[in-house]
């Protein structure tokens, strides 16, 4: 079967000069097209992957705007479409111009069909790195998922993961420790896909932004006439998540007298409404989360022992984003795949000193304030790269480069070393890790955080 040449777009006016090109691409599919419509129409309907574009189209042959409304919306509906635009002689500004709006590169007329020719192929080449590239890192981000939807390649983070998924077809109650922001919710919800209870309803309640005079209606329902106010009888969250998942966030926050009536549902699995004095049967997990100090709660008295050790039967602590070494890069990189699709299509990536600085900021507000940051950069960035700036954090000092070029440069012979100590024992893990001076489990860890294999 013979393979498919790549299409190349071919906007030029002038009859004459569309032949010659057509004639010097016999290796492409040559799509030709003489004004802004006609281009604009091809490029929908073909998708080449690069054009060449004559900057004096019609209606202004002799000037530039034409030329330049096209580049504009070839950029705006196809930005990874390497355009290569065509400038009269000595034109510097408006190859530089073309170049300042997306354009990959300029020749300058008269032609010089082998220059063009070298310039039309580095840029195919260039675009189909740049789509590999985006399929490795959609396949590497697929690849990182730990329960569904976590994104994480950190070892401490997995452990996590693996301890919820050990749990999650128990009936246990599971309380959630970690900072604002580390993703707490995000583990409940796979906690609830990775059980058996995963087609019934997963309902979450942050009890924190909830008036206490509402919380109790929100989490056990009213009658009809309950209170001022209750016009019709509703279910509470409790009795929404009926075979399957009830998340409480910020649990530390459920004032005492309320805390006795959650006591009473674990205990019973059975709940009553506000003004009601029947009591429903409810089949619900409880999984919920606190950033709070339980323990020193209840010491004062702020929250009952009894019902903490009905919520806590299994604890798991969530490790803060700056002690999830490489995650902050690699969340970055998705967080900007998404938001660059929704909201600015030019963006491709992160310049190199936003990287660092990703990778060095200690994240006080963990993910969440990760993916504020690149959301709002990838809105404010002019250029197809984000930078520091564009992060509003600071480019980081030579110290800090270096110090991160030796933490790279160690990883590297780490790698070499484990490398030659797996092919010295054939692969075996108990000889390895002996050569290396090492436990078995560190060795592990290692092969894990490197992505080697025995």
């Amino acid at each position: 079967m013979t393979e498919a040449k790549p299409k190349l777009l071919v906007v030029e006016d002038d009859p004459g000069l569309q032949a010659q090109l057509k004639w010097a691409y016999e290796d492409f599919e040559v799509i030709v097209a003489g004004d802004r419509a006609s281009a604009l129409a091809a490029l929908r309907a073909e998708e080449p992957p690069v054009v060449t574009l004559d900057l004096g189209l019609p209606p202004d042959p002799d000037g530039t705007s034409e030329g330049f409304a096209v580049l504009d919306e070839i950029m705006s509906v196809k930005p990874d479409t390497k355009v290569v635009v065509a400038t009269g002689h000595g034109a510097r500004e408006s190859a530089l111009q073309a170049i300042a709006k997306g354009a990959y590169d300029f020749y300058q007329k008269p032609v010089d069909i082998e220059a063009i020719g070298l310039i039309v192929r580095r840029a195919l080449e260039l675009h189909r790195l740049e789509g590999e590239n985006r399929r490795l890192a959609a396949k590497a981000a697929k690849d990182e998922r730990v329960l569904g939807r976590m994104i994480t390649a950190a070892p401490e983070m997995i452990r996590v993961a693996r301890t919820i998924e050990r749990v999650a077809n128990t009936n246990v109650s599971v309380m959630l420790l970690g900072a604002s922001g580390t993703g707490k919710e995000l583990l409940a919800r796979g906690l609830h896909e990775a059980s058996d209870r995963a087609e019934g309803a997963f309902v979450a309640i942050n009890c924190a932004a909830i008036p206490e005079n509402l919380l109790e209606s929100e989490l056990f329902g009213h009658e009809k006439g309950a209170f001022t106010g209750a016009v019709k009888t509703t279910e509470g969250k409790i009795e929404q998540a009926n075979g399957g998942t009830l998340f409480l966030d910020e649990v530390g926050d459920i004032p005492l007298q309320l805390q006795v009536k959650l006591l009473r549902f674990l205990q019973e699995r059975v709940i009553e409404r506000i003004g009601s004095r029947s009591s429903i049967p409810v089949d619900t997990r409880i999984v919920c989360a606190t950033h709070q100090n339980l323990e020193v709660m209840i010491e004062d008295g702020s929250f009952r022992e009894d019902l903490y050790y009905r919520l806590a039967e299994i604890v798991v602590k969530i490790p803060s984003l700056a002690a999830r070494p490489g995650d902050p890069v690699l969340l970055a990189k998705v967080f900007l795949t998404r938001f660059a699709e929704e909201m600015n299509p030019k963006v491709k990536g992160f310049a190199t000193d936003a990287l660092v600085a990703i990778d060095t900021w200690h994240w006080p507000g963990n993910v969440r304030e990760l993916e504020n940051r690149v959301k709002r950069a990838v809105i404010m960035a002019d250029g197809k790269l984000v930078s520091a700036a564009d992060l509003d954090l600071a480019e980081p000092d030579a110290e800090t480069v270096r110090a991160l070029n030796l933490k790279s440069a160690r990883e590297q012979a780490d790698r070499k070393v484990i490398r030659h100590a797996l092919a010295r024992s054939e692969g075996n893990i108990s000889s390895t890790a002996k050569m290396l001076g090492i436990s078995r489990p560190t060795l592990y860890d290692l092969l894990k955080q490197y992505d080697l294999h025995a």
